[in-house]
């Protein structure tokens, strides 16, 4: 979810919490969300999504915090399906969330590489499944939302960079695992570089017509396998 600006960014830590598991002084309104919430997981089972962690993950997160509010209302924030957040870019529809997610197999403590923050959602079900994330956005006015969405619900292992994915995050390389939520034309060759030994990397790659990718890195080469067809909004550079 990305557009040129920056490359100079800041990092923010944010605390963890996870206001998404409290059960007291619940509204009705937290409970009309959470009822849509649960259908949403039970879509997913639909879908032959196994992965618990995930599962479990998605339904704890209150994905409707991390729409803004001018976006969001009570058809869209569960609804399968991608919805803008402002800037020209979208929060991704659960399915491809959960799937990508659970294609990353992630373990606990896992040190994971997000290229396109967004709303912040998918960094927190990454946090959510015990991943230590850092993730770059390139818009500043998402990366404050995110940041700001991210506090609010108490997550902390997610550290957050304004600037230009294209590039990765170097200081923090390598990664056990790298998502990309926007589509370059090819996977940008800083990512692989970055990506440890064993590791995993997965992004929407192409120009109107896209498809997953997903490389792993096994004893010095890189794997490569084409997935399902999707559609994500282009990354861009600086």
């Amino acid at each position: 979810m990305m557009r040129a600006m920056l490359v100079m960014g800041v990092v923010s830590m944010i605390a963890f919490t996870n206001r998404a598991g409290e059960g007291a002084g619940v509204s009705a309104e937290d409970a009309g969300w959470a009822v849509q919430r649960q259908a949403m997981v039970a879509q997913l089972k639909v879908y032959h999504i196994t992965n618990t962690c995930v599962l479990a993950a998605m339904g704890r997160i209150r994905r409707q915090v991390f729409i803004p509010a001018a976006y969001r209302n009570v058809n869209n924030a569960y609804a399968d399906a991608p919805f803008p957040i402002g800037s020209g870019q979208t929060i991704s529809q659960p399915y491809i969330v959960a799937y990508m997610t659970e294609k990353l197999a992630l373990k606990p403590g896992d040190k994971v590489l997000e290229i396109g923050t967004g709303s912040g959602y998918q960094a927190a079900v990454l946090a959510e499944c015990g991943a230590d994330v850092y993730s770059i956005e390139i818009i500043p006015e998402l990366a404050r939302h995110a940041r700001a969405a991210l506090d609010a619900e108490g997550y902390q292992r997610i550290h957050i960079l304004t600037g230009d994915g294209y590039k990765g995050w170097p200081e923090y390389s390598p990664f056990d695992a790298i998502i990309v939520t926007c589509a370059p034309d090819e996977v940008p060759k800083a990512l692989v570089d970055q990506l440890k030994e064993g590791g995993r990397l997965i992004v929407p790659v192409g120009r109107g017509s896209q498809r997953l990718v997903i490389l792993r890195k096994q004893r010095g080469q890189v794997e490569q396998e084409e997935d399902l067809p999707v559609r994500f909004v282009p990354m861009v550079r600086e």
